[in-house]
């Protein structure tokens, strides 16, 4: 698999870019029944047929959000573990498995999307999990979408009752502008800060991602190195 990097600023998508990147690939498997199914519960009531595909993209957003649930134990960083149907069979995950599962949700109807990854400060973490990431900059994945002309970063990641827990309000979307920023919880703090980009890419790069993890974050994989560590709760070790 040809792991691309690829440009979301300067100039629009072509007719080629919007078909590629509204495609089915080996981890954003849009045609697989289960991520069928999780759209079409994301989407009932909604008529696709006439729908501004901004109301689309929101709706998905807040079921992959709120729909699967946010953990960093256990987590599976196989390449099947990455596809967005075992995402949705395993229903939890961290930011590099709800990324992929949101943008191959706004690919199946029609909305163009990659995955983008980043180096961020995070605040919404456990002094245990500080331990196993060795301090709070995390390698971090979210999702772009193109929407009315603009290409969008969009941050699906931390649900509603994590949020809760650790005294921040949930990331929200509109559909008209990044989703990227959480407010300032209740001590003023800012729960991310993003501090290195790495681009847009078709589909995940596996590689890539898997040697950066294994090289930021070495304590935090498994003994196979395909999974992180497991025996914790990230909602259980909230403060």
């Amino acid at each position: 698999m040809t792991e691309t990097l690829t440009d979301t600023v300067s100039a629009p998508p072509t007719a080629e870019d919007l078909e590629r990147l509204t495609a089915a690939t080996d981890f954003l498997d849009h045609e697989h029944k289960t991520v069928r199914a999780f759209v079409d519960k994301a989407l009932q009531g909604i008529d696709r047929a006439t729908a501004d595909p901004v109301d689309l993209a929101v709706a998905l957003y807040y079921a992959v959000r709120d729909g699967i649930h946010y953990e960093v134990y256990g987590a599976d960083l196989s390449p099947q573990g990455l596809k967005a149907s075992s995402i949705i069979t395993g229903g939890k995950g961290f930011c590099l498995h709800k990324s992929v599962l949101y943008a191959a949700a706004c690919r199946s109807v029609g909305i163009p999307a990659r995955l983008h990854y980043s180096d961020v400060r995070n605040h919404l973490a456990s002094d245990r999990l500080r331990s196993f990431i060795g301090g709070d900059v995390f390698f971090h994945g979210l999702a772009t979408v193109y929407l009315n002309g603009q290409w969008l970063k969009v941050t699906p990641v931390f649900n509603k009752l994590l949020c809760r827990l650790y005294g921040m309000t949930p990331l929200e979307f509109d559909g008209r502008s990044d989703s990227l920023y959480h407010p300032f919880d209740a001590q003023g703090r800012q729960s991310m800060e993003f501090l290195t980009d790495h681009g847009d890419f078709d589909d995940v790069p596996y590689t890539f991602v898997m040697s950066t993890m294994r090289r930021k974050h070495p304590k935090f994989l498994d003994a196979d190195g395909t999974g992180t560590v497991s025996g914790g709760s990230l909602a259980d070790e909230a403060g």
